[in-house]
């Protein structure tokens, strides 16, 4: 999958723990282990496994590194320690985390091995996505200090969810040899059309644009919903 530049190359606490010193963990080659440069295995469901995306890609991927300067009344700690297989993998370009607080998903990205037991800081570049990064920074320490974490500014709305589903639900149909007026017979039972009327209804026309918008995300177009238009106001 394009854009996801991680390598599939599981890490484990072990390897963590060696890491309380700078430069003592090791740093594995994945390519001398069978790794690739995605985290995705094409064979299973994205539902089976975590999806690691580069930060260039997903711009709510926050870059951390360890703070400079941190006052002892201000700290909140950033625990990746206790991160499993699926949550802490190592890339060609650093390290891909991806915590849960209270529910809530993250996604961090360090250049250097994570260590145990230091304070992190959020680098936040002053880029066309400086907005949704900023917002995913401070999500990210409201959730670490136990605090509601809200709604994202790239949420998309349950309307454009349902949209996006039936379009991708008309697509399967279609390549998988229904007609259009079958698939609008099963994702719209309601409708009663008759053949004279079917081919100028609007219906007709929505199943086909459904399907058009289907393959568009398959070829790629997937890749906008990662990356949301920025904000004019």
């Amino acid at each position: 999958m394009r854009g996801n530049a991680c390598a599939a190359i599981p890490v484990s606490n072990r390897i963590i723990g060696q890491s309380r010193h700078l430069g003592s963990a090791r740093v594995l080659n994945f390519d001398s282990i069978g790794g690739w440069f995605f985290a995705a295995d094409p064979n299973r469901s994205f539902l089976e496994q975590t999806i690691f995306w580069a930060p260039e890609v997903l711009p709510t991927v926050i870059p951390v590194r360890p703070a400079l300067l941190v006052s002892s009344h201000s700290q909140v700690t950033l625990d990746l320690n206790d991160l499993d297989d699926g949550q802490l993998r190592q890339g060609p370009d650093g390290w891909h985390a991806v915590l849960y607080l209270h529910g809530v998903e993250h996604r961090v990205w360090l250049k250097e091995t994570p260590l145990v037991s230091v304070t992190y800081a959020v680098e936040l570049p002053l880029d066309q996505d400086f907005e949704f990064r900023a917002d995913a920074g401070r999500r990210l320490w409201r959730g670490l200090n136990g605090r509601p974490q809200g709604e994202p500014l790239h949420a998309l709305s349950p309307n454009r969810r349902r949209r996006l589903a039936l379009a991708l639900r008309a697509l399967d149909a279609r390549m998988d040899g229904a007609t259009y007026r079958e698939i609008a017979e099963i994702m719209f039972p309601s409708e009663r059309i008759s053949a004279r009327d079917w081919g100028t209804h609007d219906l007709r026309n929505r199943i086909i644009r459904l399907a058009q918008t289907g393959l568009t995300l398959i070829r790629g177009g997937y890749r906008a919903l990662l990356r949301p238009p920025p904000r004019k106001k």
